[in-house]
């Protein structure tokens, strides 16, 4: 079958149809662009008032500018009778779409930081509550978060709690495992030298000369010496030393031998006589040094250790009673320091002060028969031998650390016997320290006596004798 163009024929034009050029007849004008070897040229339709399409550019040579005529706007055309004019509807303002479900539960979780801070929108708040109600992790871990929040978020003091480094100090100490076993009868000076030097952490220059009086009690009357913070911390080596020597360690001072052979108070005196520590901060790190030491000493050395004796001079004290007297002065100290620079001071754990008050309810007999020897307490009742029941004070110590203790009042060597108890005395734990240590006079103490009120009154004084510089 022929088509159109095969017979010669026209092909019908139809708007949808493009017009293609018919061919040129031999001698016809060739154009520009086909004279330059180009196509047939297919005019552009021309723009309403132009002035006819630019002329096409030959290759290598720019085009001319248009002349830049007046702008014209062109007019719209009316609309035609076989196309009628549609009218285009206003644009609508769009609204979120509604969430085709609840959101799943990995969204969800993923909200509950946002939540715990209340940074979600109301639809998100609405839906992870709902979710909090149905999941059990969830809600576990978005209580979590709003406690940490809360932590973030508390209105409180930029102060810190004065008591907040004790708390944590003795809940450490009470937690955290030594890597070398400590011996108990040294764990109290283990943990008072810990809390000293916890208290002397953030001292300045000014707090280590604030001025100390240390107290004691002597004969009759109580008496005192004034010192510094540096001071104070001084005295605690030189006597820590007495403990040094005993273990065959160095002493941190060397001192005269006649020094040397002294109690605390020669040592102390001679220390603060020394030029190698001036009373200063520069003491607090060989006192440091030198309580390691002794630690560690004593936790290798082993049992026979507890035994050895250490000579205070005047006295002699097994190492587990000297260790337990340096804790004992330790906390005196501190306290004493703390009131210096208007700090709080905590005393010691129940266990430790427990101990600290057996050491001077043991001692108590001995003292008293040297107040005897001076003339300072009652004679004796009675002829009483070694081992035979005397006559005895029952000491009852209330509060943390307390306990019952008999006391034999006539002799040392006496055996103190529920059956020949001629008085009862009880005292507040820490008042009963305070008491031991000096810084109290028996006739204020705060105690409840029962019977024999001369027995009562020599134990007292023969309590505030136990201390010294």
């Amino acid at each position: 079958m022929s088509g159109p163009l095969e017979q010669g024929g026209q092909v019908p034009e139809d708007e949808n149809t493009p017009r293609i050029p018919a061919p040129r007849a031999a001698g016809d004008d060739l154009t520009a662009g086909e004279r330059d070897g180009g196509g047939p040229f297919v005019p552009a339709p021309r723009e309403a008032g132009g002035a006819g399409p630019p002329a096409p550019a030959r290759p290598g040579v720019p085009a001319p500018e248009p002349d830049a005529g007046p702008p014209s706007t062109p007019e719209p055309e009316p609309p035609s009778a076989a196309e009628p004019e549609v009218p285009v509807p206003e644009p609508v303002p769009q609204e979120s779409a509604p969430l085709a479900g609840p959101p799943s539960h990995t969204v969800l979780k993923s909200l509950l930081g946002a939540w715990a801070l209340a940074a979600c929108s109301t639809e998100e708040t609405d839906a992870v509550e709902a979710h909090l109600t149905e999941c059990a992790p969830c809600a576990d871990e978005a209580l979590r978060l709003r406690d940490a929040v809360g932590l973030l978020q508390a209105e409180r003091s930029l102060d810190l709690d004065p008591m907040l480094r004790a708390r944590v100090l003795e809940n450490c100490l009470g937690r955290r495992p030594a890597r070398i076993p400590v011996p108990s009868w040294a764990s109290p000076y283990d943990a008072e030298a810990a809390r000293l030097d916890a208290l002397l952490n953030d001292f300045g220059d000014a707090e280590w000369h604030a001025p100390v009086r240390l107290k004691w009690f002597e004969g009759e009357r109580p008496t005192g010496r004034r010192t510094t913070v540096a001071g104070v911390i001084g005295h605690l080596m030189a006597v820590d030393a007495l403990v040094a020597t005993a273990l065959g360690l160095d002493e941190p001072v060397p001192l005269d031998p006649e020094d040397a052979a002294g109690g605390p108070t020669a040592r102390t005196e001679a220390l603060w006589r020394a030029g190698q520590f001036p009373l200063t901060r520069s003491v607090r790190e060989p006192w440091r040094e030198q309580s390691h030491t002794l630690i560690r000493t004593v936790s290798f050395a082993g049992r026979g250790v507890a035994e050895l004796a250490v000579e205070y001079g005047e006295f002699t004290l097994a190492m587990q009673d000297a260790m337990l007297d340096r804790a004992f002065e330790c906390w005196i100290h501190a306290g004493d320091i703390a009131e210096a620079v208007d700090y709080p001071y905590a005393p010691p754990s129940g266990a430790h002060l427990h101990d600290m008050i057996d050491l001077a309810a043991r001692s108590l007999p001995a003292t008293l028969a040297d107040r005897r020897r001076a003339g300072l307490a009652s004679p004796p009742r009675g002829l009483v031998t070694a081992g035979s029941p005397g006559r005895s004070l029952r000491l009852e110590i209330e509060g943390v650390g307390g306990g019952d203790w008999l006391i034999a009042l006539d002799s040392p060597a006496a055996v103190a016997s529920p059956e020949h108890e001629v008085a009862h005395v009880a005292l507040d734990g820490v008042e009963f320290c305070r008491l031991a240590a000096g810084h109290i006079p028996p006739q204020e103490a705060a105690v409840g006596q029962l019977g024999d009120r001369e027995a009562i009154s020599d134990v007292l004084f023969a309590a505030a004798s136990l201390s010294r510089l």
